[in-house]
């Protein structure tokens, strides 16, 4: 790993790159190899691969459990489990979503001829804004989906309540949150069901999967149905279905991984707080703040550039980049600039003046069980001297 003294010290200006191999944000973190071997071998021996296999059920469990909700419904992905809860909750019209929010939330609907409606964020925490929600509502509405972003709760009284007045559908993606609190609470716990991720990406991965957790028995027993063709035994259909289920060594990554999840936690708060304690001395710059009182995952590193930043957003990310630091700009530009939404609500802009500017701001950096400190001081250095070649 290089030292960055000087601008010319960065590798977008001709210098060699300070790391020899990229620093992507969602790295996966790995469990025990032993213990997923033996795993395995046991998928191996029983010659039992899906279907749902013990694995998935004693993972479900383990989920149940850790969450505290009553039902966790193993999926093979987080798309098609959001899928399966919309159609499971009934929703259709129009729902409205944040365009602040990676792209499946609004495809889930949009695959399924259910209008996704953009409503803006709070600028300074992100999340859904109850206030532009309600100016959204429609006749045609029938819901809300949340979006619990970079693992900090939405607003979820307030959607509640919103959804209460209306009579209108709740659930909440919940990707970047698993094993979160919210006053007190896992997430998992709000609106009708919350959808998570445990894409390779996600701090807690099973390869690839998802799950929808609830505490309601009726509509947990409809997803089970609906993730398996609607089959209820061996010839008996009973309800519409896809293919959603999850497989043995997907559950088998997944079991290994919950032995691990504190130890993974605790790299990625100790990242936080060296990135934290880097970035104090960088002008224009500002962490994204987590609430240390309340159980998180850390497992995004935010950064916003403001106004007052000599360098660019894009010419932080194309330093970062060029020294293999493979920084994101998530979400940009926001669901409601992608296709097909771009040209379906070519105006939809004028209602979205914050999540115009979060996006326009927004630096994720990488974090996980592989970073350590020297590493992350090298890469707010490579922001540091980026931002002092600006000014």
């Amino acid at each position: 790993m290089k030292v960055i003294q000087t601008a010319q010290d960065l590798a977008v200006n001709g210098a060699a790159p300070a790391f020899d191999e990229p620093l992507h944000v969602g790295r996966p973190n790995m469990g025990d190899r032993a213990a997923f071997m033996q795993y395995a071998n046991d998928i191996f021996d029983r010659r039992w691969l899906s279907n749902n296999g013990p694995l998935v059920q004693q993972f479900e469990r383990e989920i149940e459990a850790h969450l505290g909700v009553k039902h966790c419904v193993a999926m093979c992905n987080g798309t098609i489990a959001l899928e399966i809860a919309i159609r499971a909750l009934g929703m259709d019209g129009e729902v409205i979503v944040p365009s602040y929010t990676f792209v499946a939330t609004a495809h889930a609907l949009q695959w399924q001829s259910v209008t996704p409606v953009f409503a803006d964020i709070d600028p300074v925490t992100h999340q859904l804004s109850p206030d532009a929600v309600r100016s959204m509502i429609t006749p045609r509405t029938s819901g809300i989906i949340g979006v619990h972003l970079w693992g900090r709760a939405a607003p979820v009284r307030e959607l509640q309540n919103i959804a209460d007045e209306h009579g209108l559908k709740l659930m909440f993606d919940a990707a970047h949150a698993f094993s979160c609190m919210h006053q007190g609470r896992m997430i998992g716990n709000f609106g009708a069901c919350e959808v998570l991720s445990f894409h390779a990406t996600k701090f807690f991965n099973t390869f690839e999967g998802g799950a929808v957790v609830t505490n309601d028995d009726e509509l947990a027993q409809t997803m089970r149905l609906m993730r398996n063709f609607g089959f209820a035994g061996f010839d008996r259909v009973i309800h519409p279905g896809t293919n959603g289920k999850m497989v043995e060594i997907n559950a088998a990554m997944g079991l290994v991984n919950l032995k691990s999840l504190d130890d993974v936690i605790a790299a990625n708060r100790r990242n936080y707080d060296t990135y934290r304690e880097a970035l104090r001395s960088v002008p224009g710059l500002r962490l994204l703040s987590m609430d240390t009182g309340e159980r998180h995952n850390y497992q995004y590193v935010v950064v916003e550039v403001g106004p007052d930043c000599a360098a660019t957003r894009d010419q932080l990310i194309e330093a970062l980049q060029a020294d293999n630091v493979m920084a994101r700009r998530y979400f940009w530009p926001g669901c409601h600039n992608m296709e097909p939404y771009r040209s379906l609500f070519p105006h939809a802009g004028l209602v979205l003046p914050h999540t115009g500017v979060v996006a326009a701001r927004v630096i994720v950096l990488p974090t996980g069980q592989t970073m350590d400190a020297e590493m992350i001081r090298t890469v707010v250095q490579i922001m540091r001297i980026c931002i002092a070649a600006a000014a």
